[in-house]
């Protein structure tokens, strides 16, 4: 059936597939009598449930070489799952073999005859080139010190004499470990000084630049932006994440495909205040903690980690070694120690960040977790995926209370709340940004915003401050301005000459927007 609807050589869909079936392998004949849901979620108590037939050699052998190895062969029949569990690094310096397939090589056994020392001539019994035979140890093996040695020899000279002999150690040079890497985190500041004349750092919003700063967000009235008025550069690669700074927006904080984090400056100079390095691959996801004094990233080197935003220092790392899609600190003030992240393996983890441990799991997706929302005074929450699904779940509850699946849905990868909290958009894969309420998370039919083409990309949806304008990027470069009330396009903004994957209005501006793309430009219009 999939192979009649999508031919190898096609670039659109024009069938929306159910996700079992795309999840299903690529090749090879089904069998017909076999269980068609065995890859879906088999949940239990105790995790999931899934049927293996193996002999007990098998059994035995993969058993061995994860407790002496360190990985073995994973069992599941999942097609999404890893094939190796426990170290990679190990199995692949190994080439994947098992504890009685594991042989030494023609040059390790060389390397050993090598280093092993001569048995010596049987007729001298102590002394140089005595007789050892079959006890004759290896070069560079350190000799076992004699429980006698200590009783010789009182005298301080003696000991001299001792401390002299002693060969140098020689040392194996490590290679350098990468800048980013779990425990070489920093950070570099670009500016001059730390502070102004008056004592004040980055983090102050520049009121005497920007008075409206003291204003109510959302209380002006918003237009469309026309003309880009500043461009930041300096990402190598493409930008795939930003975010403002909480209420005021006076920084840009910014996450790349070069692995770097970046703070800007917006209102006063226009320029890069700070640079973290902490990842070593991509950046995925940032989110910023109420007051902005501390942010969230996460990377697809499966690492998250908090920083602290005016120092620099990163503060914890957190990793249970899946790739996190999305990471989002609770916005209530009284848990701001408490963060989501949806990861790659289809749970959403809860961890607490004075402990350092995962305090809950929701686990029922089916695919990927895209997007957390929080709605209903943060009691709430909405997760969407790549398995075509809506689900909502109370806070701290793990069981879905709605669950929205229909065949004509496709995959949501970004969703936006709306400043009046009563809506939340969804950027649809088929081309719409579909419109759901936050009460009873039933869609709002009356919306629907069409006319620009995502082609596969989650790009990131928009509203103006005062939720007059809704907004969101496009496959092509271009930023598609709609009316709220009326769902018509009012403009279109030929802004990148990439895919603009995200963009943010500026809260206590009337018309100014930051876009980013996948072209490493960071665009400020107006």
């Amino acid at each position: 059936m999939t192979s009649l609807v999508t031919r190898p050589s096609d670039t659109q869909m024009n069938v929306n597939i159910p996700y079992e079936d795309m999840t299903l392998p690529i090749q090879g004949p089904e069998n017909p009598f076999g269980d068609r849901s065995r890859f879906l979620n088999q949940n239990a108590l105790a995790g999931h449930v899934e049927e293996q037939s193996m002999s007990e050699h098998a059994f035995r052998s993969q058993h061995l070489t994860h407790s002496i190895l360190g990985y073995s062969a994973n069992p599941s029949v999942d097609p999404n799952a890893p094939a190796v569990l426990g170290s990679i690094d190990s199995a692949q310096a190994n080439k994947f073999a098992t504890i009685d397939t594991l042989r030494a090589t023609r040059d390790q056994k060389r390397e050993l005859k090598r280093k092993r020392k001569q048995k010596g001539d049987l007729s001298v019994v102590e002394g140089e080139g005595s007789y050892v035979g079959p006890w004759a140890s290896w070069e560079g093996e350190e000799p076992q010190q004699h429980f006698l040695a200590g009783l010789e020899g009182t005298g301080d000279g003696d000991e001299e004499a001792d401390e002299e002999e002693e060969p140098e150690p020689h040392l194996v040079k490590k290679a350098k470990p990468k800048r980013g890497a779990e425990g070489q985190e920093s950070s570099v500041f670009h500016g001059k000084s730390m502070t102004d004349y008056q004592g004040r750092t980055y983090m102050s919003p520049p009121v005497a630049e920007a008075p409206n700063l003291l204003q109510e967000a959302g209380s002006q009235d918003c237009f469309i932006p026309k003309v880009c008025i500043h461009t930041w550069t300096g990402h190598t690669q493409g930008v795939s994440v930003i975010r403002t700074f909480p209420e005021t927006g006076h920084l840009l904080l910014s996450g790349s495909m070069d692995t770097k984090i970046k703070l800007w400056d917006v209102y006063t100079h226009g320029n890069c205040l700070r640079t973290f390095h902490g990842h070593v691959k991509a950046v995925k996801d940032l989110s910023f903690s109420n007051d902005g004094r501390q942010f969230l990233s996460c990377g697809y080197d499966r690492q998250m980690k908090l920083w602290d935003t005016e120092t620099g220092q990163c503060i914890k790392r957190f990793s249970n070694g899946k790739i996190p899609y999305v990471i989002k600190f609770h916005p209530d003030q009284d848990k701001q120690h408490i963060f989501l992240a949806g990861m790659s393996d289809k749970k959403i983890i809860q961890y607490d960040m004075n402990s350092g441990e995962i305090t809950q799991e929701y686990d029922q997706h089916l695919g990927p977790v895209n997007t957390i929302t929080f709605v209903d005074e943060n009691r709430r929450f909405v997760t969407t995926s790549d398995d075509k699904t809506i689900r909502a779940w109370d806070f701290d509850i793990p069981v879905v209370i709605k669950y929205i699946a229909e065949p004509h849905m496709h995959s949501m990868p970004a969703v936006t709340l709306h400043p009046s909290k009563k809506y939340f958009a969804a950027q649809s894969l088929d081309n719409q940004i579909l419109i759901y309420s936050t009460d009873n998370f039933r869609q709002n039919r009356k919306k629907r915003f069409a006319g620009h083409s995502v082609a596969g990309y989650a790009c990131q949806v928009g509203f103006s401050p005062d939720g007059k304008w809704i907004s969101s990027g496009d496959g092509e470069g271009n930023v598609v301005f709609w009316d709220w009330k009326t769902g018509r396009i009012k403009s279109r903004l030929k802004a990148h000459s990439k895919v603009v994957i995200a963009h943010e209005w500026l809260p206590h501006e009337t018309s100014k927007v930051i876009t980013a793309s996948w072209d490493g430009l960071i665009k400020l219009w107006d």
